[in-house]
């Protein structure tokens, strides 16, 4: 098995996965769908390319390592009539997380495969973003690829969250790792809609899967803090 670390950090993240006209909400972690949409775009395929569902059947896990917090914008904008003139000004709200940084483990025994996506990432057709345009990936985003298991390789990787945050939590920390429940047997499982069928802006489709959720903790011991260039974030 091999699996490919990604890392989600940024000042302003949005994870919308029911979010409708003028009210754009966010998840508190990105999705699996989310995920394999930056992939989408890292290869080149356009929104009703079908080659995107290939994504499925990689492993997923998520960990949280830094949680952040909610932060709503009042947004204005402006919509213009079908020959060019000026209709209305209207309101929309969108949600963010800010200081968020999460670790995406994607695995495959297809160490072709990986090797292939990361050969995407770093050389994107179109630029990959944390949700929405607005929100750039940060120059560390691609940790690497190990060699094992897409939980093994969260539950052995240092904690990725900012210095400031260490600071504030430096005795015992639980980190959430959610993941494709066949991954995890031995925890409680959902159905969340996250399964890609289809990003055309015609008529988004996704199906149902299976996702599972465990925690690890940090002791003292392992709580590492490093000098960090994104620190700030």
């Amino acid at each position: 098995m091999n699996t490919i670390l990604l890392k989600l950090a940024g000042p302003l993240q949005s994870w919308g996965t029911s979010s409708r006209f003028e009210t754009r909400t966010t998840e508190r972690y990105p999705s699996k769908s989310a995920v394999i949409g930056m992939l989408g775009a890292s290869f080149g395929y356009l929104r009703d390319d079908t080659r995107i569902t290939r994504f499925n059947s990689l492993d997923f896990a998520l960990r949280i390592d830094q949680p952040g917090e909610f932060l709503n914008d009042y947004h204005i904008a402006q919509k213009f009539r079908a020959n060019g003139t000026f209709d209305r000004t209207y309101v929309t709200n969108r949600q963010y997380l800010q200081d968020a940084i999460f670790v995406v483990a994607l695995g495959s025994s297809d160490e072709a495969l990986v090797t292939e996506i990361e050969s995407a990432l770093k050389q994107p057709y179109f630029q990959p973003f944390l949700g929405r345009r607005s929100n750039p990936l940060t120059a560390d985003f691609l940790i690497g690829i190990r060699n094992t298991d897409v939980v093994t390789s969260l539950e052995e990787l240092e904690w990725q969250a900012s210095d400031w945050y260490k600071r504030r939590n430096k005795d015992k920390v639980i980190l959430p790792i959610y993941a494709d429940a066949h991954l995890l047997e031995d925890s409680p499982r959902q159905m969340v809609r996250d399964e890609v069928v289809s990003f055309s802006q015609k008529e988004r489709v996704h199906r149902y899967r299976a996702m599972a959720r465990k925690d690890i903790v940090l002791e003292s011991s392992r709580i590492k803090e490093e000098h960090d260039a994104f620190g700030a974030f």
